[in-house]
Parts: C-alpha cells; structure tokens; sequence
C-alpha cells in the first residue's frame, strides 16, 4: 500500500522539466514585461485623464473627456492586475511555479 503512495511522488521527467522551463521562459521574458508595460501605460492613462479633468475643470466636455480616460485607466489596470492573478493561480494549480526545478542542467539531444 505504501509503495504505491511513493512510486507518486517520482522524479519529474526530463519532458516535463523541458516543458517546464519553457514556460517559465516565456512568463519570464514575454508576458510579465509585457503585462508591467500595459500597467505602465493604463497608469499614464489614469494621470492623463486627471490632468485633463483638472485641468478643463470649467469646460463640461473637456473634463467628460477627462473622466472617461480616468475610467478606463483604472479598468486597464484591473485588467492587468486580473491576469497576473490568473497567471499565478493556474501556475500554481498546474504546479508550473516549482523553484527547485534547474532549467540550466538540461541539454539538448
């Protein structure tokens, strides 16, 4: 009964350490950049349309301008918060966060 609790718990084969660091790669160098970037940008957005709406303060149009970009600045970032949320949570459920996995000992065939 015991040997098969343990024979579940085997070593990661060198496919799913591959694939592994794959992923890793990827979140690493494309998508949390890019994900910080769009942040960056949907947090500008958010300044710009504080400025403006202050800025028109006495011209109604002017500062519905404003306050849509304040609007959809703050979606922006609720956005880019929501996928690194999801990112981390199918990571985690996937088991793709490991850090005791070494991605610089595998060598291609």
């Amino acid at each position: 009964m015991f040997s098969l609790i343990h024979s579940a718990h085997a070593q990661a084969s060198d496919a799913q350490v591959a694939a592994q660091c794959f992923v890793n790669r990827i979140n690493e160098v494309i998508l949390f950049p890019l994900i910080a970037l769009l942040m960056a940008v949907a947090f500008l957005l958010f300044l710009y349309g504080a400025f403006e709406y202050v800025k028109n303060s006495n011209n109604e149009a002017a500062r519905e301008t404003g306050r849509n970009h304040l609007v959809y600045g703050v979606i922006g970032m609720l956005v880019m918060l929501s996928a690194m949320a999801i990112l981390g949570i199918a990571a985690g459920t996937f088991g793709l966060n490991v850090p005791d996995v070494s991605c610089g000992s595998l060598v291609a065939p």
